[in-house]
Order: C-alpha cells, then structure tokens, then sequence
C-alpha cells in the first residue's frame, strides 16, 4: 500500500468539537453551500492553479453527503463513495471507497493540542504495484495535503 501523509494542520477548536463535526458527514455540506461566498473563492483561487480552479468547483457542486458518506462524481466517469469503516472517538476516522479503480482508504486523525485547540493529519493510501506508485504518488500527495487544508478552514466553533 503507497500511503501519503499530509503536513499536520492545527485547529481553534478542542479535538472532540472537531471529531464531532467531521464524524457526521452531513455537516460537510457547508463547505459546498459556501462555494458562491466571494471569500471561500478568494481562497480556492489562491490555492488552486487558474487552469484547474472551475473543474474543482464543479466537482464541489456535484458532492453528495450522507451521515456516513460523500459520493464523489468521477472524471473519468462514475461515482466514487468514501464512507466511513471506522471511528475511534474522538481521534481517528478511517474511509473506505467503493467504486474507484483502485482499492483507495483515507484516514483522518486528531489531536488535542490543548483545551481550545486540535491538530489534525490526513493520509490517503492506496493499494497499487510498483509500476503504478510512481504515478499515482503525486495525486495521492495533493489529495492528503489539500483535503487537510479544506479541513483545517471549516469555522468549528459555533
């Protein structure tokens, strides 16, 4: 399994405020319902190439969340589910996708820092051979890390 580890993110909020918010997964429907706010797009711009930024706010908008899962309209045609297999309160989720090309998993694990913050690292792994790490490497890096940047913005308090 070629496993990508993002950089840890800290989080204003105490760990079990983030598990909480990030364990149903219906309350990721925000991030999507933010996407016409002129600073959430401020932000993508700074983040994400020119060239790429409306491809990536089209898959936002095509998004599905239930408590247990986000369905995720492919590019290269059909749908891929990230649902959750596990959860360890109040620090690890771990996903499974069902309908990629390739077996993927993603986990998210947090931290208490102290009483009023958290940190948080995402990995992505995914079971390929040796001819394939070197090209899904990169991708799989980008995924962990940007996916780790979105998470770490999500206003927790309140």
């Amino acid at each position: 399994m070629t496993k990508k580890e993002s950089e840890i993110k800290y989080i204003a909020a105490p760990v079990e405020v983030v598990y909480s918010r990030l364990s149903d997964l219906r309350n990721l429907q925000m991030l999507k319902d933010r996407l016409s706010d002129p600073q959430v797009q401020a932000l993508m711009a700074s983040q994400i190439p020119a060239d790429k930024l409306e491809a990536a706010c089209q898959q936002l908008e095509k998004l599905e969340f239930t408590a247990d899962s986000v369905l995720i309209d492919s590019p290269m045609g059909g749908k891929i589910s990230l649902q959750i297999m596990e959860r360890e309160e109040p620090k690890l989720l771990k996903f499974g996708a069902e309908g990629s090309p390739i077996p993927l998993n993603l986990w998210i694990q947090l931290l208490p820092v102290s009483n009023s913050q958290s940190k948080m690292k995402v990995t992505v792994g995914a079971d390929v051979n040796f001819m394939m790490k070197a090209i899904v490497g990169k991708p799989l890096q980008q995924a962990a890390d940007g996916l780790a940047q979105v998470l770490s913005a999500i206003p927790y308090a309140g």
